[in-house]
């Protein structure tokens, strides 16, 4: 459990994460999770982490911030910026929005994709 967020905020941040597909079985040691808290920490300030600032205020190895901020921006939920990276939204809530809104997108162009398939079958 992180020290700084309180019992009950870190399981609705867990389950967001997890909701998120940013946890798993795997990360036993909480590495992408601490990242992602991290992440957020400083997103209503729109300030811009390094991988070596992220693994310095984590205590994390480089390699393994890397891995896990890699698997973040194929996800989209940060973004990289002047070799830093930064969470997609200012909060939870933007960051939401802002996936939601990639995921009407995606649909929208799955359905376009589908009926040129359909009128050719």
């Amino acid at each position: 459990m992180n020290r700084d967020v309180p019992e009950q905020i870190d399981e609705e941040l867990q389950w967001i994460g997890s909701s998120l597909g940013l946890f798993n079985l795997r990360d036993k040691d909480k590495s992408c999770y601490r990242i992602f808290i991290t992440l957020l920490k400083n997103a209503k300030d729109q300030k811009i982490l390094s991988s070596d600032e992220l693994a310095y205020i984590t205590g994390l190895s480089r390699g393994t911030v890397v891995h896990h901020l890699n698997k973040m921006l194929s996800s989209n939920i940060i973004r990289l910026v002047d070799n830093g990276y930064v969470l997609r939204g200012k909060n939870l809530i933007e960051l939401i929005e802002l996936l939601k809104n990639d995921s009407i997108k995606l649909f929208d162009d799955l359905k376009k994709v589908a009926e040129k398939v359909d009128k050719k079958m």
